[in-house]
């Protein structure tokens, strides 16, 4: 059985990685959601939610000793330090975890893509040590970017900009990237353009010795 092909799949807010991810899902690949595994890392029991609890005080528990992953944000947002703070405790683990999934069902022959939205930021990049084959980028022009992030997030313009303007901008990440999927269309387009990718370069990636 050849190895898998693992896709690392990121981009900015509003510009439709999760809707990539739920296509690439339902043409075979395996997801991996990177936001998903560190939300189960705040849940009590783990070693990640007694540091997060002991950095951040009670003002981010809830009345049954969970965390308040809203209140966390709401913490956490306007404030870099604390940020990075939040960043430090959670993405070692989080990368971890990533790490053996992807190898796991690589070796398995599974097709999987793994969903971070800050694969750049949290260091991801290097394929060789994550096992991604290639990274993709999804990005939208700027006003549809935008008109997302306020129908999504019930957000004025300006709160929406400063939102869209406090990650990695778009066009670094369209720099650093294997493949570019613009996102200004309909579903239905969007569904054909992955499709027509995943083709392509899954057959660009297939050795002989695989075929």
């Amino acid at each position: 059985m050849g190895k898998g092909f693992v896709i690392g799949l990121t981009g900015g807010l509003g510009t439709g990685k999760t809707t990539v991810a739920r296509i690439l899902q339902e043409l075979g690949l395996t997801v991996i959601n990177a936001d998903q595994i560190g939300h189960q890392l705040l849940l009590p029991g783990t070693e990640v939610y007694e540091q997060v609890k002991q950095a951040f005080g009670p003002e981010i528990m809830d009345a049954v000793g969970r965390i308040d992953r809203q209140a966390l944000g709401r913490i956490v947002f306007d404030d870099p330090e604390k940020r990075q703070r939040l960043n430090d405790l959670t993405h070692p683990a989080i990368i971890a975890l990533i790490k053996a999934k992807v190898q796991a069902l690589k070796q398995a022959g599974k097709d999987v893509v793994v969903e971070v939205p800050l694969l750049f930021e949290a260091g991801l990049e290097a394929k060789a040590e994550t096992g991604f084959d290639e990274i993709w980028v999804v990005a939208a022009s700027p006003a549809v970017q935008l008109a997302r992030v306020q129908a999504r997030d019930g957000l004025g313009t300006e709160e929406a900009r400063r939102r869209i303007g406090a990650q990695m901008p778009l066009r670094a990440k369209i720099a650093r990237a294997d493949v570019v999927i613009y996102n200004d269309g309909t579903e239905l387009e969007l569904r054909e353009e992955v499709e027509q990718i995943l083709v392509a370069r899954k057959r660009a990636h297939i050795s002989p010795a695989d075929a």
